[in-house]
């Protein structure tokens, strides 16, 4: 018997497991992997501009690693924090907090604030190919923050998001329900014949 065709493979511009994994989903026709396979690969700080920060990333990948790279930058904007913490949500709450320690950061911010607590998840895509060419994308996911966490599945901020429509957090969702819903998963679905066409070049 023989094998069936291979996938093409491309590299997610991140070290992020959770993220890695969601983008793999989302692009279930590739064959991706994560910059964890490599280190030596660094990004410059970020800024307050999710599109470039999503394009840098995955336009320096793909010089270093030599094949299509895509990235993201996302954010959790809330309103009322004027937005904060966008795109620094990796980092609110100081240097040196996991997941968990951001996630009680925000709350601790949102204490005095009447429900609903309306904000958005943010999602900048980005595809790159090593001769320089890239695309842009993006994604929105509405809803509402809750002050108790729930939820074993997702990461970062998705135990106190509820979607716009749900009763449920984020990390109480299933993957597919969730990957239907995200602002990452709206964002990579809107960038996949970007994605096509660098790989087919």
């Amino acid at each position: 018997m023989s094998a069936g065709p291979t996938r093409p493979r491309i590299v997610v511009a991140t070290r992020n497991t959770g993220k890695a994994r969601e983008i793999a989903r989302i692009l279930d026709c590739y064959d991706v992997i994560s910059l964890a396979e490599f280190p030596a690969v660094e990004f410059p700080e970020e800024g307050g501009d999710y599109f470039e920060n999503a394009r840098i990333k995955a336009s320096v990948a793909a010089r270093a690693i030599g094949c299509v790279c895509v990235a993201d930058d996302s954010g959790l904007e809330v309103d009322a924090l004027d937005g904060a913490p966008g795109a620094y949500s990796a980092r609110y709450g100081g240097a040196g907090l996991d997941d968990r320690g951001r996630l009680e950061a925000l709350l601790e911010a949102l204490a005095d604030f009447p429900e609903p607590r309306r904000a958005r998840f943010f999602c900048a895509s980005a595809v790159a190919s090593p001769d320089g060419r890239s695309e842009v994308a993006q994604g929105v996911c509405v809803g509402r923050l809750l002050l108790q966490a729930r939820g074993d599945d997702g990461f970062g901020y998705d135990p106190i998001f509820s979607p716009q429509g749900e009763s449920r957090v984020m990390a109480e969702l299933g993957r597919d329900e969730k990957d239907a819903l995200s602002h990452r998963g709206r964002a990579f679905r809107a960038l996949e014949a970007s994605i096509a066409n660098l790989v087919r070049a």
